[in-house]
């Protein structure tokens, strides 16, 4: 093969991103310059943090700049190699974004072990998604025995994680998603207690009949009309591990008032609750404790997963944009070759 393809940021997108914004292209296979290697891509993760990257503007991470391949994790097998430590034939995990081949150095690269977890999982429950599940809730959730503990997007790639480790520690666990089947499937399949559909018109009523005793730990993914009921129920010193706000992503303008800010200023401080934004990536050191947790618990089938696996780099867009509005049931790949 002459020629690889590419998913490159063309124009910014106000809302939902289209094929007028990431163009699907061909371009110069690379070449593995000395001490990289030539990888193919198996495997691509998308994730909401993705959207992020298509705007210009200041955030935790620098954004894609236009006309540059759109960022990504992928798990690619070792094509060619010219450096000692990975051979032709090595899975390894890297950020080489949304395209067939690249080309690499290893210090960018971790290799995985196929044997522990599918090259897949490697993209989701022993991979960056677990680890941003594992990190928030141990460091900043700090869920006790018997409290409860509610978890946003409940069913996908963080929550699903969230609820399973939240379960091991003993806590009544209640989930929120968006569709009845995602509710069923995270309480038959992960052990939640509960799983309640925000889109119902009593969601609140069946959040308040979930949470007897209040909310205690509240792990955010989502933003909108779920964090709105659930600040109406958190107790005092309650802790919310901020990950994400996915309702939010693609709004072209702020919400209409009232302005509610002054309201929820006070109630952190008279319930002296506990709010942290955190990144994965700056917890790196804890990343070895994860792997040796989460290879235990996968051997003991203490942890489950649910992948969501679309076949063909070609339908990669259309993927993405069922993942910014919940058609996706699981942790959503594409699978390249």
């Amino acid at each position: 093969m002459s020629k690889k393809q590419q998913y490159t940021l063309v124009q910014r997108p106000v809302g939902m991103p289209d094929e007028t914004h990431l163009k699907l292209e061909e371009a110069d296979m690379p070449v593995a310059g000395e001490g990289e290697v030539l990888l193919k891509t198996r495997y691509l993760s998308l994730d909401p943090y993705m959207r992020g990257r298509m705007n210009d503007s200041a955030s935790y991470a620098t954004p894609v700049a236009l006309g540059d391949v759109m960022t990504g994790e992928a798990v690619s097998e070792v094509l060619e190699s010219n450096h000692p430590d990975l051979s032709p034939g090595d899975m390894v995990i890297g950020r080489t974004g949304w395209q067939t081949h690249s080309a690499a150095t290893p210090d960018i690269l971790y290799r995985i072990d196929p044997d522990l977890a599918p090259p897949s999982a490697w993209l989701g429950v022993i991979g960056m998604p677990g680890f941003t599940a594992y990190v928030g809730l141990r460091e900043f959730g700090q869920p006790k025995a018997g409290e409860t503990v509610v978890v946003s997007a409940a069913s996908g790639a963080v929550g699903q994680v969230v609820g399973q480790i939240a379960k091991m520690k003993g806590c009544r666990v209640v989930g929120v998603a968006g569709a009845d089947d995602k509710c069923q499937h995270v309480v038959d399949h992960y052990g939640f207690d509960a799983c309640v559909n925000y889109k119902d018109e009593d969601f609140e009523e069946q959040l308040q009949a979930a949470c007897p005793n209040g909310i205690d730990v509240y792990f955010e993914n989502v933003g909108g009309k779920v964090f709105d009921a659930v600040m109406k129920m958190v107790n005092d010193f309650a802790r919310i591990p901020v990950c994400g706000r996915i309702a939010h992503y693609n709004q072209t303008k702020l919400p209409e008032g009232p302005d509610r800010l002054i309201p929820f200023m006070g109630q952190i401080l008279v319930k002296r609750l506990m709010f942290r934004g955190f990144i994965q990536s700056d917890h790196s050191e804890l990343l070895p404790d994860f792997r040796r947790d989460m290879g235990q618990w996968l051997r003991e089938g203490k942890v489950k997963y649910q992948e969501d696996v679309v076949e063909g780099f070609d339908h990669t867009l259309d993927a993405f944009q069922g993942l910014l509005q919940g058609r996706n049931r699981g942790k959503l790949v594409i699978k390249v070759s």
